[in-house]
């Protein structure tokens, strides 16, 4: 993976945490989205280190593109008695009803004591925090019921705070979504590159579908050859990752003159049929835990 993908933008991420740190004293808990399909990728530390004394909603948005296994596994494993993890799909709506009874029972002793002082009905205050393209503006237009945040398939859209009232009781503090200025471990990038969080016009696509063909024939082996119509899957010590995305080419005839294959075509088929959930429900991330 080049190491383009690895810093990034720490400017960003300092304007982002200066802007959380400033208003969390004016929310009453955190609504966190993560990717499903990479639940520890797609996890900024930075901002789980700002938030973590605060009651916590943690969506695994764009569950149904997932491994359905693995996310029940990571919905049991990051809910406790201050987080309630939901798995949901902000486009279908999958989900999104749980979110605001979880937000009261986590707010119960707040709500009680604002009823002694009769203020019945008063809406819980939530912030809105996660990486690009996650799916934040999605969730805020569904149950807002009207299109109050500005929604597009690609990274970095919000770009500023903004207040957003719902139906439920609850007002959402929307905040720009930011990568962390640097990736420890190289799979944590390679994975936002497949799932799109990392802007594709600013990497080597060719090198984020090598990844991709990687993942897919240690994890998901069957998938990728019912999908591609791969009779016999090449091991690693046959064909690396670049043959098998010279072969999947091939399966697609992306042929160029010569007999060669377009590669380049290959690897933004590979990538878009990936996301759009084409070969199979598939999570990158393997859990650290049993499933």
């Amino acid at each position: 993976m080049p190491s383009q993908t690895i810093q990034w933008f720490p400017g960003h991420m300092a304007k982002t945490r200066r802007l959380i740190s400033e208003n969390l004293k004016n929310v009453d808990a955190v609504i966190e989205l993560l990717d499903a399909r990479i639940p520890y990728s797609s996890q900024n530390p930075e901002i789980r280190k700002l938030c973590a004394n605060k009651p916590s909603i943690i969506l695994l948005n764009k569950a149904s593109l997932a491994d359905p296994a693995v996310t029940r596994a990571f919905a049991a494993h990051f809910s406790n008695e201050n987080t309630v993890c939901i798995e949901t799909d902000c486009i279908s709506g999958h989900g999104l009803s749980k979110i605001a009874p979880a937000i009261r029972e986590l707010c119960g002793e707040k709500l009680a004591r604002y009823e002694e002082k009769g203020m019945i009905g008063r809406s819980l205050k939530a912030m809105v925090v996660g990486i690009p393209n996650v799916g934040k503006s999605s969730l805020i237009n569904k149950i807002s019921g009207n299109k109050k945040a500005k929604v597009e398939n690609r990274p970095g859209v919000t770009l500023n705070k903004q207040w957003v009232g719902t139906d439920i009781g609850i007002m959402l503090l929307d905040m720009p979504g930011v990568l962390w200025p640097k990736f420890e471990d190289a799979t944590v990038g390679e994975n936002l590159a497949i799932t799109g969080a990392i802007k594709d016009d600013i990497l080597d696509v060719e090198s984020i579908a090598m990844a991709l063909c990687g993942r897919l024939r240690e994890q998901y082996p069957a998938e990728l050859c019912a999908r591609y119509k791969i009779t016999v899957l090449p091991s690693p010590n046959e064909a690396d990752n670049y043959d098998l995305l010279t072969l999947i080419g091939k399966k697609r005839g992306f042929c160029i003159s010569g007999g060669e294959i377009d590669t380049e075509r290959a690897a933004n088929m590979l990538l878009d049929e990936f996301r759009a959930g084409k070969i199979g429900r598939i999570s990158l991330d393997i859990p650290k835990f049993e499933v």
